[in-house]
């Protein structure tokens, strides 16, 4: 099957987010967000006080991009917090795997690090990856070195994504 062309690129996106508290509106509070064009080669990496002032996504959202995210309902909660409209075409890597997987045991679970384990290929240490979760859900303030470190996991996790989106489309 030959896969469509996106002329404005296909975009690897992840955010790192917490709850805010009350659960009233939308209780995502956005930390930072990476991502990486496969066609471009450009990472960009931003935190809340840049994220928040833009009025859409660094990056095309329109019919000619392909937004690529593990298990999209989160990332998109996240346009939601910073009022920015949804891409016109989402490739959940979640779902793309656990249809693939439906019904089958996975040893190391359906999360990114499962999906990527299910493949054979290399990721963060699930201890490593708690970690890095555990500082932010914390939440604010962070350090310098702290926020260094987060916007570091999330490149991580786009980087990760990127080799699990590679072989998605070597099944497709």
């Amino acid at each position: 099957m030959a896969l469509p062309a996106f002329p404005g690129g296909v975009e690897l996106v992840d955010f790192e987010f917490g709850q805010t508290d009350g659960n009233e509106g939308n209780p995502t509070a956005v930390v930072c967000m990476v991502s990486h064009n496969l066609d471009t080669g450009v990472t960009q990496r931003f935190w809340i006080d840049e994220l928040s002032q833009m009025a859409s996504a660094p990056f095309a959202t329109d019919r000619s991009a392909l937004v690529v995210a593990y298990n999209a309902v989160a990332e998109m909660s996240c346009f939601v917090a910073l009022g920015w409209s949804f891409p016109e075409n989402i490739f959940d890597a979640y779902v793309e795997f656990r249809n693939i997987t439906n019904g089958l045991p996975l040893p190391a679970g359906n999360g990114l690090l499962g999906a990527l384990a299910y493949f054979g290929e290399p990721c963060m240490d699930a201890a490593q990856k708690d970690a890095m979760r555990d500082l932010v859900l914390r939440g604010a303030p962070w350090s310098s070195a702290e926020k260094l470190a987060i916007l570091d996991y999330c490149a991580a996790d786009v980087i990760a994504l990127k080799r699990l989106y590679v072989r998605l489309m070597e099944i497709a």
